[in-house]
Order: C-alpha cells, then sequence, then structure tokens
C-alpha cells in the first residue's frame, strides 16, 4: 500500500447508508484487516453508546464516535471492556449556528487527561476560525487534538461547495491543523448521486488538493481541484505523492471500504486484483 493512502478509510460499517449490525461490522472489520489492503484500512468506528456491549473475542481496535454528545463519552469510554484498544474519538462541538467555544472546551478539558486523539467535529458556520485557532493552540499546549468537518449528509446544505471547502483546507493548512472529513466520501471523483441529486465531493479530490494547499495553492486553485469531475488532473499528482505520507488531511470514515478500495485500483492507483476485491 503507497504510504500516501495508509491509514485513509476508518471503517465505518454500522454508520448509514451501511448501517451493519454492530457483530457483522466487526466481523467484517476482521476481515478488512487480514486482506491484502489492510493498510489502507483504520480502526472500526463504533457509536459511543453501544461500547458497552462490544466484548470482541480479541483485540480490537476501533474509533469512538460521541453519538450522545460530549457528557457521555467519559462513562462509555472509562467503562470500555479493556480489549478494545481505543484509538481515538470523535464529537460534534455545536449544532450548526451554534458557538462551538463551550463545547470545544468541554472536550478539550477531558482530552487533557486522556491519552487519546480527539476530533473536534466543527458546523461550517459562524464561529469556525476562532475555533480554529482554539484547536490550534491546544495543539501547541500538548493536546492531542484535530479537526473534523462535515462533507455530506441528508440534506443540501451539508454538502459545501468546493470553494467552502477549500477555504477550510487552507485554514488548516495556515494553522498547520490536521483534519478529518466524514459522509459523502465514497468514491474518487466528485460527482452526482443519481437519487439525490447531491454534488459529492470525491476523495481523490481532496487528497490532491490538501497536498496542493500544503505546497502552497491558495483557495482558488485548491477550489478548482475539488470541483475536478475529470480524473486526468487528479491522477499525476496522486502518483508523484505516493510515497510521502498524507499531509494534513487524517483520512475519512466511510461505511464502505470496498467502493473506494475499488476506485483506486480502477484509477490505477494501487495494485490489486478485482478477484480479491470482489471476495
Amino acid at each position: 500500500m503507497p504510504a500516501l493512502f495508509a491509514g485513509l478509510i476508518d471503517d465505518a460499517a454500522v454508520f448509514p447508508p451501511g448501517s451493519a449490525t454492530v457483530p457483522d461490522a466487526v466481523a467484517g472489520h476482521r476481515e478488512h484487516r487480514v486482506g491484502w489492503y489492510a493498510d489502507l484500512v483504520g480502526p472500526l468506528l463504533l457509536p459511543a453508546s453501544v461500547l458497552a456491549s462490544v466484548k470482541p473475542d480479541e483485540p480490537l481496535a476501533i474509533g469512538v464516535i460521541g453519538d450522545g454528545g460530549i457528557d457521555a463519552l467519559p462513562p462509555a469510554v472509562e467503562t470500555a471492556d479493556p480489549r478494545l484498544e481505543l484509538r481515538q474519538v470523535e464529537v460534534a462541538v455545536a449544532k450548526r449556528g451554534e458557538d462551538p467555544q463551550p463545547g470545544l472546551r468541554r472536550l478539550l478539558t477531558l482530552l487533557a487527561g486522556w491519552p487519546l486523539i480527539g476530533y473536534a467535529e466543527l458546523p461550517l458556520t459562524w464561529g469556525l476560525l476562532a475555533a480554529l485557532d482554539t484547536l490550534a493552540e491546544a495543539r501547541a499546549a500538548g493536546v492531542r487534538v484535530a479537526a473534523k468537518f462535515r462533507t455530506g449528509g441528508l440534506a443540501a446544505e451539508l454538502f459545501p461547495t468546493p470553494v467552502e471547502l477549500a477555504a477550510v483546507v487552507c485554514a488548516c493548512r495556515d494553522r498547520d491543523l490536521p483534519f478529518k472529513l466524514t459522509a459523502g466520501l465514497h468514491n474518487a471523483l466528485r460527482h452526482t448521486d443519481p437519487e439525490t441529486g447531491f454534488v459529492h465531493h470525491g476523495f481523490l479530490n481532496v487528497l490532491v488538493a490538501t497536498a496542493a494547499a500544503v505546497d502552497g495553492a491558495e483557495v482558488a486553485e485548491v477550489a478548482e481541484l475539488l470541483a475536478a469531475t475529470d480524473p486526468v488532473p487528479l491522477i499525476e499528482p496522486a502518483r508523484s505523492h505516493r510515497d510521502r505520507e498524507r499531509p494534513l488531511w487524517v483520512g475519512f470514515g466511510s461505511c464502505s471500504i470496498m467502493e473506494p478500495l475499488t476506485d483506486l485500483i480502477r484509477l490505477g492507483l494501487i495494485n490489486g486484483g478485482y478477484g480479491d476485491v470482489e471476495r
């Protein structure tokens, strides 16, 4: 697995639209962990609300999604089965239109006492830049925290435009702040979903656009890469970065591992037999 794609996709099988049961998600994740593409896959993401019922037979690396909010995280994390290797916690610190600072401060207080990395999900509304400043300051002080943004969902307003997402990427670049994305990124290239009519961002677009931002590109150029629906302007930059660690963008959660994996193979960016993928 090229370094550029290592750990790119966290396994979000239990979340919509996949909505697998926890036992099925655990079994599926075990298969991913022994597949030839294992290095592509990050931890299994599980809601905090189900953590108490998860009793694996062997160690299992997971990320905890704070579906009950910040205050529900401590009891879930602190009483989790010891065979669960907790790698990260992810939680929304505010709803759209709310000031993210109070929730962000509560999360940072928790993270100061935990050996975990935390992803603070921030709405792309007012107060965002100040929240990014707060995160950058906390990281500089030694807190293991990064940002998280939603790039899709069940409503059109949850899909940021290329310019909006480019501005966020550049804002994180300016603060040397890693970020994670969630929702709507199953496919490599930007495309329109024929069922909903929503235009989805492509994870390859994000990967190439973020690398360009780190190399000094500004919002307009980054937005142009995010808006591309043709693979031609994306393939060569991705190939040229194959052996380098992914800059700034931590990765994304996907309820499907095979869908993005197949896209990467079809685009010639990783090697793998289709028989293995289909299995």
